[in-house]
């Protein structure tokens, strides 16, 4: 049985009531795999979601994303994740920014937004001007780098266990008990073209016999 209502509501109509309430805050905005998505500018954050919330009626924010690009000049996007209760639709609110050029803080609009924001910076190293506790909140005290940054190396810097002679938690630098592995994929039944680590100490084996033909075999 289905629902007699849409999940949410369609798009249409939605682009250029964001074109004409946001004018020249607003980049671009596209739709694509059912979604709507606008690009603002940083310095017109706050007041782009001001106006989406109070004129548009998007009035939760959900979420606050971090996506890291290292080959941009601008690397990160902060992507606002917006909901109207009232109109059944959500959208997206993208910005671009870098490691020092700030993105203004939303804690003005939505209070949650302060946690949210400093899940970003904790992740991806983004700062946010105007709040007013940003501070790491997932990684511990002391934690060196961002680990959602695409240059963060996948081992960490430091590995964490418990000291039976310290009878606590202790910091080391990261040991690997083997090598990392490289896979090419290709199986050996397949006939791969290169010989697996440590074969090459092991003495040729015999192929199997041919099989005798039938007038061979022995009577």
């Amino acid at each position: 049985m289905t629902a007699p209502f849409p999940k949410y509501s369609s798009n249409e109509g939605v682009i250029d009531a964001a074109r004409a309430a946001l004018g020249d805050l607003l980049i671009d905005a596209v739709e694509a795999v059912s979604e709507v998505r606008l690009d603002v500018r940083r310095e017109g954050l706050a007041e782009a979601l001001r106006v989406l919330r109070d004129d548009l009626a998007y009035q939760q924010l959900m979420e606050i994303a971090g996506v890291d690009y290292p080959d941009r000049a601008e690397r990160f996007e902060v992507v606002y994740c917006l909901l109207s209760l009232t109109r059944n639709h959500r959208i997206r609110v993208h910005v671009v920014t870098d490691e020092t050029k700030p993105v203004p803080s939303v804690t003005g609009l939505w209070p949650v937004a302060g946690w949210l924001e400093r899940e970003v910076f904790d992740m991806y190293g983004v700062l946010f001007e105007g709040n007013s506790d940003l501070r790491r909140i997932l990684t511990d005290y002391g934690f060196r780098g961002h680990p959602q940054r695409k240059d963060f190396p996948l081992t960490g810097y430091v590995e964490m266990r418990y000291s039976e002679a310290h009878k606590r938690v202790i910091y080391e630098p990261v040991r690997l008990a083997q090598d990392f592995r490289n896979f090419d994929f290709m199986s050996p039944w397949e006939g791969a073209e290169y010989i697996l680590p440590g074969d090459e100490k092991a003495p040729e084996a015999p192929g199997a016999p041919t099989p005798l033909k039938a007038d061979e075999v022995k009577r």
